[in-house]
């Protein structure tokens, strides 16, 4: 299996939000929150470190993420912000509980702020696959019956092998700097991408409030690119995005958007036209594509058979970008799991992370060969982040 990176998760969101624990595997935390509202909320999860392993997710990108009040969810959604100085609080809250994860969990979780880093991430996924034992059902253990016979799971012969699992920080909406020059502040602490926007700020346009880049916002983008961050186009508008194509001197890419050629009856600019694509394209950046289904059939609802959304939708997105490059050096994987939906809003069979390992014979039927799979699956992120990352702290 070819390792895989995933280009947007809200890990510290969900953590802080919902009290998730990311070293547990999906299942047991599944267990844990079924009675809880929290399922109806945000959906039940796919992520767990043990689930990481299973799939090969050697990298991920985790966002610092806050929402407007005027967006929140419901009472319960502490991570929004009602003016710059509370946005700034999350985000650094957030900061520290990736630092905390990592210091405290160096052999499953460490943070990638320099190639360096990287390539003592990425180089144990390469030479030995990770290994986990078959994963048991989890269930509370029956005090009440210890001598119940244990279920019958089938042993797997080979060593357990695992890999810290790395992680590049992703400021997601700059809602929290009060300056341009504030940037600099969040390059030095690990932030390697940024995307200015979620739903649209004083910077420029997004996903539910039109525009195109603020004087503001233009200034930040420079001190950006002065600095060396990627810029991510995700939530962006296409008055922005194409702003954004056209003046910033720096990495661009879109950790997660779909492409809204596929997607008919849609309705707003979440997801990227074939014009936005090209030109990202061009620019030598990648698109990470979203399993939610909302964003593969608009139409899809809850109630559906689960095989109107499968991993065949999914690849269709991945296949319509790479047609429209002429090659497979432009798609990746930005699932925004846990980002305000779960299973099973997810294609069909996806249970947890590691099942994306099953678009890869799905992407052979289409045509791609082992190589270019390897691409899309993580080698495409890996080569941005080689441009992204300082050689060195």
């Amino acid at each position: 299996m070819p390792f895989l990176i995933d280009a947007h998760l809200d890990l510290a969101y969900n953590a802080l939000t919902f009290g998730r624990n990311y070293l547990r595997p999906a299942a047991e935390t599944r267990w844990l929150e079924q009675d809880t509202p929290i399922p109806q909320r945000t959906g039940h999860t796919l992520l767990g470190w043990p689930d990481f392993q299973r799939g090969q997710v050697a990298l991920v990108f985790g966002t610092l993420f806050a929402a407007p009040q005027r967006y929140a969810a419901g009472t319960w959604d502490t991570q929004t912000f009602k003016d710059t100085a509370q946005a700034y609080r999350i985000y650094q809250n957030q900061l520290a509980y990736y630092r905390r994860l990592c210091d405290d969990h160096p052999d499953q979780f460490r943070l990638v702020l320099t190639r360096q880093d990287l390539r003592e991430v990425l180089e144990p996924w390469e030479k030995t696959p990770a290994c986990l034992p078959p994963e048991k059902p989890f269930r509370e253990a029956n005090v009440d019956e210890p001598d119940e016979p244990p279920m019958d799971i089938e042993e797997d012969p080979r060593p357990v092998v695992t890999h810290p699992v790395g992680i590049v920080l992703l400021m997601e909406g700059l809602e929290g700097i009060r300056a341009p020059e504030e940037m600099e502040e969040w390059w030095e602490l690990g932030v390697r991408v940024a995307g200015p926007v979620w739903a649209g700020t004083r910077l420029c346009g997004g996903t539910y409030e039109p525009g195109g880049f603020t004087r503001e916002g233009l200034a930040v983008l420079e001190v950006m690119a002065d600095l060396g961050f990627a810029l991510d186009l995700s939530h962006m508008t296409e008055e922005s995005a194409l702003q954004a194509l056209d003046r910033y001197e720096g990495v661009i890419l879109a950790t997660h958007a779909n492409a809204r050629a596929l997607l008919r009856g849609v309705e707003g600019e979440r997801h990227f036209t074939d014009v936005t694509i090209r030109r990202l394209i061009e620019r030598d950046g990648v698109q990470g594509v979203v399993p939610f289904n909302k964003f593969l059939r608009p139409t899809w609802s809850p109630g559906d058979d689960p095989q109107t959304v499968t991993l065949h939708t999914l690849a269709a997105h991945i296949d319509h970008i790479c047609q429209l490059a002429g090659d497979a050096l432009h798609a990746g994987l930005g699932t925004d799991f846990d980002g305000g939906f779960g299973w099973p809003a997810v294609p069909s069979p996806i249970s947890t992370i590691a099942d994306l390992q099953l678009l890869v014979p799905v992407l052979a039927e289409y045509g791609y060969n082992p190589e270019s799979i390897a691409q899309i699956m993580g080698k495409n992120w890996q080569r941005l982040l080689e441009r992204i990352l300082p050689e060195s702290a």
